[in-house]
């Protein structure tokens, strides 16, 4: 089976996260419905216009939920998919790899 990004599921995986930010976001999203400033306050690393970007493509891959409220002045919040809470247990595995990953290095400064 062949996808709009290939046939590997490697590089599938990576043309979707492929933005510096799309782990980080997915991650705060898997905390629960932000809105921008919300997220924008969670990633203090992340300009405004990069964070825009990176929600909008995470939308088109359809990893990412934006849902607008007819207020004034309008209400944004955005929320992972179906599809992007299926990564949550990707999710959950790079935090351990982060986790064991940090202490080995810890311990190499030791040396």
């Amino acid at each position: 089976m062949q996808s709009v990004y290939g046939v590997c599921p490697f590089a599938t995986t990576q043309r979707v996260l492929q933005g510096k930010w799309a782990i980080v976001v997915l991650y705060q999203l898997s905390c629960g419905t932000q809105r921008f400033n919300e997220l924008e306050r969670n990633i203090p690393e992340i300009t405004r216009s990069m964070l825009t970007r990176q929600l909008r493509q995470l939308e088109r891959d359809r990893l990412v939920v934006r849902k607008v409220y007819a207020e004034v002045p309008p209400r944004v919040e955005y929320s992972l998919s179906e599809l992007g809470e299926r990564f949550r247990r990707v999710l959950d595995e790079i935090e351990v790899f982060g986790l064991e990953y940090m202490r080995e290095l810890e311990k190499g400064e030791d040396l």
